[in-house]
């Protein structure tokens, strides 16, 4: 048996091996210590994160399938983010998580890693963990919940809850029904079942290669995802075996087929910071524009919400994420490996589309051509992005005038005062929400239309944020706004009732006004003092680090890879 990594701390007879040793024999056997590799079990389930809450039960699985193969698992507690729950913005504690999950896998005496995520941010933050440790790695994604119902119609968790949100304000939905849809909305264990975040990156886990074939997309409380967790226990000791590591499988055709699924799927705009910032972990060349120039004429197959209809249970019954990619098999990279050592196209011959009206063949597509959109102009020199398959149509090439908001709480004062000088046509700009700005970047840039505009049965406007925006929203948003206004993007100087002008198919994001008239204005002190400005601890840190959206908002210091090595004793 080749010798393992873990051998640094446990083999031999000195002080330092004994004591590595003696501190794990608390139920480990002497022939734990034999060589065999030791994997850890990178856990994100919390009770604070409910939607990886069942990560434990599947932890009790990897482990039978590690020890079944001759290794030795080791349950690893990693930093946990639960969407829902952490306040200012989950996305503020990814690069945290990042950097805690990677220096924990670094620090101990393991071989390799399987990890376990769910939640939007906790599988982009064990991802870029594990490209810069670069220890054989697999993803086991938590899955989607099951279907809910409420009032005999299925209820898309996310989706429908801004769409219920938005008829309690247009008064066709009374508070008490609003109140009632909660305890049916979240039917089981798992992620949101709409292609949220979550959905989108657990199947881009897959289509990236870091995922044993056919497992992403399979429902959390589905007993398949156990069994899939068994083998990718088993897996993982293969993978140190042979040495396969994160920096042996991601190149940038997995990328590319990522973007190329992305765009297939609907998937969220969260995955393009997501997929920039593993590259950059890697050292893999991607840009904002290749999500443009490798995705925006995929057409899109899955009809799920927010794009579509029905919800990730329907989509894994139809056959799943390779029945998609099979039907766009001719666009992906055919060299790009997975976990298993083999092409992910090798695994997508005998995949099937069991039901056409949930993933649609490529003849008959959802939409011909909706990747993202990534727009230049004045109003956004570094881009923007925009979701067009989650557009309104008629408003992809729109001129208005702008009514713009300093804050999140500028927003909220004002957005329902019938008073407000908007119609239409106006087109509503939420700025200080970028990474350094909130900071942290939240999902707030599909901000609530203003209730006057609501009661008139307006449902969609163009919005622009410097911001993110949920996988599960929709609407005609442009987002990632970069430079953001905080790290003095020209965002900061639009004022309201300036023309903007919105051209998706000429990739165009524009403030109509001359480049001397632009280059004359200053912000507004109003403006500048709605920025965060932290005096202490993580945010100080963020704040002073963060790139930008464009880049993948990932901390200067954190790009690129240090590797497993440590060349230090702790005795």
């Amino acid at each position: 048996m080749a010798e393992q990594r873990s051998s640094q701390w446990y083999a031999g007879t000195d002080r330092n091996a004994y004591i590595h040793r003696a501190w794990m024999r608390r139920g480990l056997p002497a022939h734990a210590f034999d060589g065999r590799p030791h994997i850890a079990i990178a856990n994100t389930a919390s009770d604070l994160t409910p939607c990886n809450a069942h990560l434990n039960e599947v932890a009790e699985s990897v482990k039978q399938g590690v020890y079944e193969a001759g290794g030795i698992p080791l349950n690893l507690p990693v930093v946990s983010l639960g969407e829902t729950l952490v306040r200012p913005t989950a996305m503020l504690w990814r690069n945290m998580a990042a950097m805690a999950a990677e220096e924990m896998i670094r620090a101990n005496p393991i071989d390799g890693v399987v990890l376990l995520g769910g939640c939007d941010k906790t599988i982009p933050a064990l991802l870029m963990a594990a490209a810069s440790a670069n220890l054989p790695a697999v993803v086991v994604p938590g899955g989607p919940m099951l279907t809910g119902t409420f009032r005999g119609q299925a209820l898309g968790c996310g989706t429908d809850v801004w769409r219920l949100s938005e008829e309690v304000r247009a008064g066709t939905l009374s508070p008490e029904q609003f109140a009632k849809s909660e305890s049916s909305m979240i039917r089981s264990r798992g992620h949101c079942n709409t292609m949220g975040t979550a959905s989108t990156m657990g199947l881009l886990a897959g289509a990236l290669g870091m995922v044993l074939p056919g497992v992403a997309g399979t429902p959390a409380a589905d007993s398949r995802l156990l069994e899939a967790a068994h083998d990718s226990g088993r897996l993982a000791v293969e993978m140190v075996a042979e040495g396969r590591t994160p920096s042996a499988i991601l190149s940038r055709g997995s990328f590319l087929n990522a973007i190329v699924a992305l765009a297939a799927i609907g998937g969220s705009t969260n995955a393009v910071v997501h997929l920039l910032a593993i590259a950059a972990r890697l050292g893999v060349e991607l840009t904002q524009d290749d999500f443009d120039r490798t995705g925006s004429a995929v057409p899109l197959l899955v009809d799920l919400q927010p794009a579509g209809r029905f919800l990730m249970e329907d989509f894994f019954r139809a056959g799943g994420l390779h029945a998609v990619l099979n039907e766009v098999k001719d666009l992906l990279d055919p060299a790009a490996l997975t976990v298993t050592g083999q092409p992910l196209v090798s695994y997508l011959d005998d995949a099937e589309i069991w039901d056409r009206e949930v993933i649609r063949i490529r003849a008959e597509p959802l939409q011909g051509q909706a990747g993202i959109a990534v727009l230049y102009g004045n109003l956004a020199p570094s881009g923007a992005v925009i979701k067009p398959a989650a557009a309104s149509a008629n408003l992809l090439q729109h001129r208005g005038k702008a009514m713009v908001f300093d804050s999140i709480e500028d927003m909220h004062a004002r957005i329902d005062d019938p008073a407000l000088d908007v119609d239409a046509d106006s087109v509503l700009i939420l700025r200080g929400c970028g990474p350094k700005g909130y900071p942290g970047m939240p999902e707030v840039a599909n901000l609530p239309l203003p209730t006057k505009l609501l009661q008139q049965g307006v449902r969609d406007m163009v919005r622009i944020c410097d911001g993110r925006m949920s996988g599960t929203a929709y609407g005609t948003v442009v987002l990632h706004v970069s430079p953001e206004a905080a790290a003095g993007g020209p965002l900061a100087l639009v004022r309201t009732g300036d023309v903007i002008v919105l051209d998706v198919p000429g990739r165009r994001i524009d403030i109509d006004i001359s480049a001397e008239e632009l280059a004359s204005r200053v912000p507004d002190p109003a403006t500048v003092s709605a920025y965060a400005a932290p005096t202490r601890g993580w945010e100080l840190l963020y704040v002073r680090t963060v790139g930008q959206a464009h880049t993948g908002a990932d901390l200067d210091f954190l790009v690129g890879a240090s590797g497993p090595d440590v060349s230090r004793e702790s005795h």
